[in-house]
């Protein structure tokens, strides 16, 4: 399974468009937000999206009622952190915040997480940590979001 993880959209809708398009000639199977859309405005982008939608709320997202509203509307499903889930026989934890794994991280395969803007890719034992980074600034080429394939736990960080 191809599982695209993206973070830290804030909002910016310029960014978002290309993110789905982006995952979208990719062909991911599911897609991961690690949170931080902030408003729901940013879930109607996300619409476009062939594939599925789930994900965690950010320390920005604060809008909650008109989030949950419209990723209700679209059929996403998002929880608080941390959001733990099972797909292609792989454990799978997802966090905003990398603080908040203190004390959840047990046997996950895989643990995903935003809130930093920095790109994390690192394994622990037999557990890969990922975070794919910045994606909502302004400079062309810096943003990225990560296409992580549960078979062999291999990732690919797409700039944009």
């Amino acid at each position: 399974m191809r599982i695209g993880v993206v973070s830290d959209t804030h909002n910016n809708l310029k960014n978002v468009r290309r993110i789905v398009e982006l995952f979208n000639t990719a062909a991911v199977d599911r897609v991961i937000h690690t949170g931080d859309i902030t408003q729901a405005k940013t879930i109607e982008v996300f619409a476009q999206l062939d594939a599925p939608m789930s994900g965690v709320f950010g320390n920005n997202d604060q809008e909650r009622a008109t989030l949950e509203a419209a990723i209700e509307r679209f059929g996403f499903d998002f929880y608080e952190p941390p959001f733990e889930v099972v797909w292609d026989d792989r454990d799978i934890i997802v966090v905003h915040d990398p603080l908040e794994f203190d004390g959840h991280l047990a046997n996950q395969a895989i643990a995903l997480h935003g809130h930093t803007h920095r790109y994390r890719c690192e394994q622990q034992n037999s557990q890969l940590i990922f975070n794919p980074g910045e994606c909502a600034g302004m400079m062309v080429g810096l943003n990225a979001i990560g296409v992580l394939d549960t078979t062999d736990l291999t990732t690919e960080l797409i700039r944009f």
